[in-house]
């Protein structure tokens, strides 16, 4: 019987390793610790021999059966499906050994990637390139990278505490790294394996408010003397759940006042989808007086002394910080702020996890539809946002 997408997802480890066949040679191998192995048997010359498709779920059944059937044309015309693979992998390694200079690649991938970014996000991600790992390995070709040899760039940024910076140019080297190897000049991706090496890579505890907490808070920030703008991005901030970068980097033509909802495109968000936002009263409120500050500017938080591109990661930290908060919350504090209070007060899980754009990979809330819980969404947070209110008697 051939299988199916359910069974093969179903399939656990048990005691001893063992296959479930799909017909015409392939079947997937699944060994006792649960990894699933795509595999074709079949014979050549008179003799059996066994080829790899490669691990489920990287490789899907439907990719598996398109290789059973590129194998079945190869055998057909008299060739040894194992020995093409095997001679294809040798003449990408010769390839690789011509010199591909790490920042050329870099480049070449930017400038694939930058049309579908926004202009000041763009700039962001050459800028740490041409900063933090250009000067160190952009010379080096980028077949001869080594772990250590990345890892030795990434130390650097964390050495002087920017253990995010750090996280974030780990990743887009990963990315630059992958792009060489569909492209045929590497064959070894070594950033996701420096993940568990690095400093930051445990889950970062953010310090955060209790509900208890928050009417002494929000007493001392609305007492902030400061920059309107940066103000105006904290309480936003706090109102809606974003992330400080999502917020930060926020241009106008992305939020419709007519309907209440913000949308940030999937380049700026963390899991790489798109993110509906309902804008509850009091987030619309704050968004119309930054208008009145920005409103001439694409960005929403434009910088001070640069306006096309955002105001720095720190500013909203430094409004905690000057109000007497340092080391009490962080900007990041208050999704968890948000999400125990919801929680507590009986809101709907998916609506909570979709509103804080969590990705859900052990679910079908994994791959969730933003116009499902959009209004669910909606209510809760306008809900939120007159919680927050009455805390100080600020309720409209």
């Amino acid at each position: 019987m051939m299988l199916n997408a359910r069974k093969v997802e179903a399939a656990k480890g048990k005691e001893k390793s063992y296959k479930l066949s799909d017909g015409g040679g392939l079947y997937l191998q699944v060994e006792p610790n649960g990894s699933r192995y795509w595999r074709m048997k079949y014979r050549f010359a008179g003799k059996e021999k066994r080829l790899s498709f490669g691990v489920y779920p990287t490789v899907t059944l439907a990719d598996a059966r398109q290789k059973r059937e590129d194998a079945k044309k190869l055998l057909a015309a008299g060739e040894d499906p194992g020995e093409v693979k095997k001679a294809k992998k040798q003449a990408l390694n010769a390839a690789i050994e011509t010199l591909n200079p790490f920042r050329d690649v870099a480049l070449e991938w930017h400038k694939m990637k930058s049309p579908k970014w926004s202009e000041g996000y763009a700039s962001d991600i050459i800028e740490a390139f041409e900063k933090d790992i250009f000067p160190h390995i952009g010379h080096r070709p980028i077949a001869d990278i080594q772990p250590l040899e990345l890892l030795g760039v990434l130390r650097l940024i964390e050495a002087r505490g920017a253990m995010e910076k750090a996280k974030k140019v780990r990743q887009r080297c990963g990315e630059v790294f992958r792009y060489a190897i569909v492209t045929g000049r590497a064959i070894y991706n070594p950033a996701p394996d420096l993940a568990s090496a690095m400093q930051g890579h445990e889950a970062v505890h953010y310090p955060f408010l209790k509900a208890n907490e928050l009417p002494e808070f929000f007493t001392a920030l609305n007492a902030y003397s400061g920059s309107p703008i940066v103000l105006l991005g904290a309480q936003l901030l706090i109102l809606t759940g974003l992330r400080t970068g999502e917020l930060r980097a926020g241009e106008w033509r992305e939020v419709d006042f007519n309907n209440a909802v913000w949308e940030i495109p999937k380049e700026r968000m963390k899991m790489r989808r798109s993110h509906i936002v309902p804008l509850p009263k009091q987030a619309l409120s704050h968004l119309k007086s930054l208008k009145d500050l920005t409103g001439n500017y694409p960005l929403m938080f434009p910088g001070r002394n640069d306006p096309s591109k955002p105001m720095s990661e720190a500013s909203i930290n430094q409004v905690f910080k000057r109000i007497g908060y340092a080391g009490r919350v962080t900007g990041h504090g208050f999704r968890h702020t948000m999400s125990t209070i919801l929680h507590e007060k009986g809101f709907n899980s998916a609506w909570i996890e979709t509103q804080l754009a969590h990705l859900d990979k052990n679910s079908i809330r994994g791959i969730y539809n933003h116009a499902q819980y959009l209004e669910g969404r909606r209510e809760m947070m306008q809900w939120y946002a007159n919680y927050l209110s009455e805390l100080v008697g600020t309720h409209k």
